[in-house]
């Protein structure tokens, strides 16, 4: 799989999963779910005020694979998302218009049931105009400063990610500055110790090469000029970032000046949860959730 629309008709191909959303009343996240439903992605259960939809009635897609349910405050819709993914009236979560913290904290709450013990990530997935493959960025969201055990949490939830849309053996760099093992520099410790996990069988579903620069990890020529001989650097499907700062740079500099494409979701939790930024366009919602329809 190596675009979006290969994402998109292989989605609708399969059975509808259903996705609750909350607080959906939001033009962005309508025009999605509209979008959604013409690409036959999945079904959607909708929450929000009664207030909030009057107010984009327009928009609410009439359609045999919506359900809207009305919440008496914003607080509740969100709350009701939650528990109707936790209870299995859904298959996936997705942020409408509510803040990042709110939406986290409902699915943090022991009484929801999407907690699972494992290390909730962000992956997002990128695709160029001129680049031959789908990249996906980790962690660029979540987890702050995430130590190795994070990391190998992080690479596991990612990796599920790419095994779902097909990319069966994903080659994994943990990024640094510099491809060599720097005791001063911890990303280069960490992406040497998860390059020895890959290869005692502690990690698996996929190659991890670190640490490696940028450069290297996505460019066959770059590795090839600083003399790093693996079949790995250059090949990169996934890069694990060594921090949220950097992840977020990365992550809008793909957007901003590379004008890739976008589609993220939350791994980790008992469902997959649609988390894009509410500036993010109708066009990067419409991805996310094929990636959690799939």
């Amino acid at each position: 799989m190596k675009t979006f629309d290969d994402l998109l008709k292989q989605s609708a191909e399969r059975d509808k999963k259903t996705i609750a959303i909350a607080c959906a009343a939001d033009k962005e996240v309508l025009e999605a779910v509209s979008q959604a439903l013409n690409h036959q992605l999945a079904k959607f259960i909708l929450f929000d005020t009664e207030e909030a939809f009057t107010s984009f009635s327009e928009l609410v897609p009439q359609h045999a694979d919506v359900e809207v349910r009305y919440s008496t405050s914003a607080q509740l819709a969100v709350r009701e998302a939650v528990q109707a993914a936790g209870t299995g009236q859904a298959d996936a979560l997705m942020k409408g218009h509510v803040d990042t913290a709110a939406l986290l904290r409902e699915v943090l709450r022991d009484d929801n049931g999407l907690k699972t013990g494992k290390t909730i990530s962000h992956v997002a997935v990128f695709e160029f105009p001129d680049f031959d493959r789908l990249l996906f960025v980790t962690d660029a969201a979540m987890n702050i400063a995430p130590d190795v055990k994070q990391k190998k949490d992080i690479i596991v939830n990612a990796v599920a990610v790419a095994h779902r849309i097909g990319i069966n053996h994903p080659i994994v760099s943990p990024l640094s500055a510099v491809e060599v093992v720097n005791p001063a520099m911890t990303s280069s410790t960490d992406a040497a110790l998860l390059t020895m996990m890959n290869q005692r069988g502690q990690l698996t579903g996929c190659t991890v090469e670190g640490p490696l620069a940028f450069d290297n990890a996505i460019s066959v020529a770059s590795a090839k000029a600083k003399g790093i001989e693996s079949k790995a650097a250059g090949h990169a499907d996934i890069l694990v970032v060594p921090n949220i700062e950097a992840g977020n740079i990365l992550y809008k500099s793909f957007m901003y000046f590379a004008h890739a494409k976008v589609g993220a979701v939350i791994e980790g939790a008992k469902v997959p949860i649609v988390l894009t930024s509410r500036a993010d366009s109708a066009e990067s919602k419409l991805y996310s959730i094929a990636l959690a329809a799939y």
